[in-house]
C-alpha cells in the first residue's frame, strides 16, 4: 500500500513480474487473467499460493487441462517447491503422473481410506487393484457370451486421429453394426471425453470421422442426432432430465429436436411415443404426465433411454447408464443393451464396474491419461483389463 492507503500498482506489478520470472511463466502481469488459457490460469493460481509463502500446497487435479509441456513445467515447479520444504498434496487420477512426481500415495475409495503406501512399495497393478477394491490375484474370470465376430459387420463409426485439447490425445476407433464397445479405464482416464468428442458435445481439434461409410462433420450434438446417434450422459441430473417437465415431455425431447422447434409434435404423437417406451422399457409410473423428478433414479434413467430409442438411432453412447440405480434395474438395462445390439444397433458402453461390462461388451477399449492404450477382445477378463489400465506388466 501507498502512504495514502491505496494499492501501489507499480510495486504490485513489479513483484508479480518477478514471481512469474522465478517460476518461468511467460505472462504479462498487467493483462486480465481471463485473456490467458485455462492452463496458464492454473499456473498463475499456483504462483499466488507460492507468493503467500505457503508451507502446504494442495493441488486438486491441476493437470486436467494442461498439455505435456505444461505438465512438465508444473512438475518442475513442484520439485522446486519441495526442495524449499513445501509439503504438496497432489490429487489426481493420472497414474503416470503419480509415479513421476510423488513420494507416497494415499488411496481413497467411496470416501473411505484404503491405505497409505510408499511409491517404491506399490506397483501400478496393485495400485489399480486398491483403487477398484479388487484383489488382483483372486479375481474371477468372466467370459462374455460368444456371439460371433461383429467386426465382419458393416462399419457404423470410423474415427481416425480424433482429439480434444487437454483431454484426449489423437485416437482411432472402429465400431461395427451390432457391436457393444466398452470404454474402460480409471475415472479421469478420458472415457467420457472420448465419447463426447465422437458425439460432438466437445469439438474435435483434429482427425476425421466417418458415419456409415460417409465422412461426417459433427460441430454440435444436433449434427450427431441427424446422423443417427444418441447420447446418454453420465450426469443424469445436470445433463439428462429436465426436472420440471413430465415423463412425456422428457421422452419426446430428442425427437422434437431432430424435427425442429417450429414443427411441434402433435400431442397425440407425443402420447403415442411415451406410451410405447414406458411399456417397452418398463418405466414404473402411474401416468406419463407425472413430473420426472418424482421418479426413482432408475426410472429416470429409463426415461432418458426411451428418449433416445424414440429417435431410432443406429449408434448409442451410454455413459454410466447404471450408476446409482438398484440391482434389478441395472440388470434390465444390461439386457436392453444386449437386445439393442442384436437388433443391429452399435453401442458404446461406459461403466466403472468392469463386471457388468464383461457381461455386456463384445470388445473393450482401454484408456489411460487421455490416451487409447489398447483393445481387448478374445482375452476379456478382469485381470487382463486391470493390467492394461495399469500399464501392462509395469512394476514400478
Amino acid at each position: 500500500l501507498t502512504k495514502l492507503g491505496t494499492v501501489n500498482r507499480k510495486a504490485m506489478n513489479r513483484q508479480a513480474a518477478a514471481l512469474m520470472k522465478q517460476l518461468e511463466l511467460d505472462v504479462d502481469v498487467t493483462r486480465n487473467l481471463e485473456e490467458y488459457s485455462l492452463a496458464l490460469q492454473q499456473m498463475i493460481a499456483i504462483a499466488r499460493a507460492v507468493d503467500m509463502d505457503c508451507k502446504v500446497l494442495i493441488l486438486d487435479e491441476p493437470t486436467s487441462s494442461l498439455d505435456d509441456r505444461e505438465v512438465e513445467k508444473l512438475f518442475t515447479m513442484m520439485r522446486r517447491l519441495k526442495e524449499k520444504g513445501v509439503g504438496i498434496i497432489f490429487v489426481t487420477h493420472f497414474l503416470e503422473q503419480v509415479y513421476a512426481v510423488c513420494d507416497g500415495i494415499t488411496v481413497l475409495r467411496n470416501g473411505q481410506l484404503v491405505g497409505e503406501y510408499e511409491i517404491a512399495d506399490l506397483p501400478r497393478v496393485k495400485l489399480v487393484a486398491a483403487m477398484m477394491g479388487k484383489d488382483f490375484d483372486d479375481l474371477a474370470s468372466i467370459k462374455p457370451e460368444i456371439t460371433g465376430d461383429k467386426r465382419k459387420e458393416p462399419m457404423v463409426i470410423e474415427a481416425r486421429g480424433l482429439s480434444h485439447a487437454g483431454t484426449i490425445k489423437p485416437f482411432d476407433l472402429d465400431i461395427h453394426k451390432g457391436e457393444v464397445i466398452g470404454l474402460t479405464g480409471l475415472l479421469g482416464s478420458g472415457r467420457s471425453e472420448l465419447a463426447r468428442v465422437i458425439y460432438g458435445a466437445d469439438k474435435s481439434q483434429s482427425g476425421t470421422l466417418k458415419v456409415k461409410g460417409k465422412e461426417a462433420k459433427i460441430n454440435s450434438p444436433i449434427d450427431a442426432m441427424k446422423l443417427g446417434m444418441g447420447f446418454l450422459p453420465d450426469d443424469r441430473k445436470a445433463e439428462g432430465v429436465i426436472a420440471d417437465l413430465s415423463i412425456r415431455e422428457n421422452m419426446i425431447l430428442a425427437v422434437q429436436a431432430k424435427r425442429g422447434m417450429f414443427r411441434l409434435l402433435p400431442r397425440s404423437e407425443q402420447e403415442k411415443i411415451a406410451d410405447k417406451y414406458i411399456k417397452e422399457i418398463q418405466v414404473k409410473t402411474p401416468s406419463m404426465e407425472v413430473p420426472i423428478s418424482q421418479l426413482s433414479g432408475g426410472n429416470q434413467q429409463k426415461v432418458i433411454l426411451g428418449r433416445w430409442l424414440a429417435t431410432n438411432p443406429d449408434f448409442l453412447i451410454l455413459d454410466e447408464p447404471t450408476r446409482g440405480i438398484d440391482i434389478g434395474t441395472k440388470t434390465e438395462i444390461q439386457k436392453l443393451i444386449i437386445k439393442l445390439a442384436k437388433e443391429g444397433k452399435a453401442v458404446i458402453f461406459i461403466s466403472s464396474e468392469i463386471e457388468e461390462m464383461l457381461r455386456t461388451c463384445d470388445r473393450m477399449v482401454v484408456l489411460r491419461d487421455g490416451v487409447k492404450v489398447g483393445e481387448i477382445d478374445d482375452e476379456m477378463t478382469q485381470n487382463s483389463i486391470m493390467k492394461a489400465i495399469a500399464g501392462g506388466d509395469k512394476d514400478e
